[in-house]
């Protein structure tokens, strides 16, 4: 059983991504719970309204934003979801690329998943030879 519901939670964060990419602020908004709140990977604090007023003004878009490796773990009506992220575009005007070890954590609320907290890490780049 909780397989499918992997499977589920996996989708609703492609989902996810994908309307990131289309910049398209009530599409992201339905993927998050209204009291959804970010950890930045710079430890900033951020809640929904406030990240949907940036997209919707254009002050933040993102060109990419994948989700890799991802690990999903099931607990009743609650999913953890842990995965490499590489998320780009700009803000306020200035290019940006990031790649980060993002946790959510989404709920299940009249058969929808919802995400609660997104919390981001960022993976410094290893040197080469």
């Amino acid at each position: 059983m909780d397989g499918g519901i992997r499977e589920e939670v996996t989708a609703v964060a492609h989902d996810w991504d994908q309307a990131m990419i289309r910049n398209d602020a009530d599409a992201i908004g339905q993927y998050m719970a209204d009291d959804w709140i970010i950890i930045g990977s710079d430890g900033s604090v951020g809640d929904k309204a406030a990240f949907l007023r940036l997209v919707k003004s254009g002050t933040l878009s993102h060109d990419i934003m994948e989700s890799n490796d991802l690990r999903v773990r099931v607990y009743g009506e609650t999913a953890v979801v842990t995965a490499q992220g590489i998320s780009g575009g700009k803000y306020q005007g200035r290019a940006f690329h990031e790649v980060e070890r993002s946790t959510c954590v989404f709920v299940r609320h009249q058969r929808t998943w919802k995400c609660v907290l997104t919390h981001l890490s960022r993976i410094e780049p290893t040197e080469g030879p």
